[in-house]
């Protein structure tokens, strides 16, 4: 969605991340999700909807072996330039560039703003394909009750994007419908100069589904 502003976008947030962007909770957010991830067997990890592949720097700086995913071409190229040693894939969230079960977690960086409500399901049900059994997952979003906000002139361009603020507690019961179970929800006011509403999170991990007989 950020195509035709990739050059604005990448001068705005830069391609790592920083106090600017992040505050200190955040940080310890993503601090908990690479710290759950290494007391396990590690493996692969999505950086879901990259942008310019800050997280996925950040993964691949603690050790981790970390690859990235955007629907905007133009990002995925921005992150290839900022990043050459990492791996990136234009590909959009309900199609991840990811075998079965072959990812020990994924990162969604505020990556759902532009997903309905109701379209989170079809999400977490690939996220779910792509994870394998105890896989985690670190989702970050503009939190409210899922209104949609529209961003006229977006970046500098002529374009408009709908944004959504998603409740994290539906954010929450859709990862736990798609077989996940969540642990944590968490929100934190509006802390940084460009935030206009309070930020939620969601950590979750993949979970036998239940079946009846």
């Amino acid at each position: 969605m950020y195509d035709h502003s990739v050059d604005r976008y990448v001068d705005a947030i830069g391609t790592e991340i920083s106090e600017r962007f992040e505050t200190r909770f955040d940080q310890a957010m993503i601090a908990s999700f690479i710290e759950r991830l290494q007391a396990d067997d590690p493996g692969p990890v999505l950086d879901v909807g990259c942008g310019p592949g800050r997280i996925a720097a950040l993964l691949a700086d603690r050790g981790l072996d970390a690859s990235g995913c955007d629907i905007a071409s133009g990002m995925v190229e921005a992150a290839r330039a900022a990043h050459p040693n990492i791996t990136f894939t234009c590909a959009p969230l309900t199609n991840l560039p990811a075998e079965t079960a072959s990812l020990a977690g994924a990162v969604y960086w505020y990556s759902i703003i532009a997903t309905p409500p109701e379209a989170l399901d079809a999400a977490w049900d690939e996220l779910g394909r792509a994870l394998r059994r105890n896989g985690e997952v670190l989702v970050a979003f503009q939190a409210g009750d899922g209104e949609a906000i529209a961003q006229p002139n977006a970046h500098g361009s002529d374009t408009t994007l709908t944004l959504f603020r998603h409740s994290p507690n539906h954010v929450a019961e859709t990862l736990r419908s798609a077989g996940f179970a969540v642990h944590s929800t968490v929100t934190r006011d509006a802390e940084l100069e460009h935030e206009t509403t309070a930020q939620g999170f969601v950590m979750a991990r993949k979970a036998l589904r239940l079946t009846s007989s």
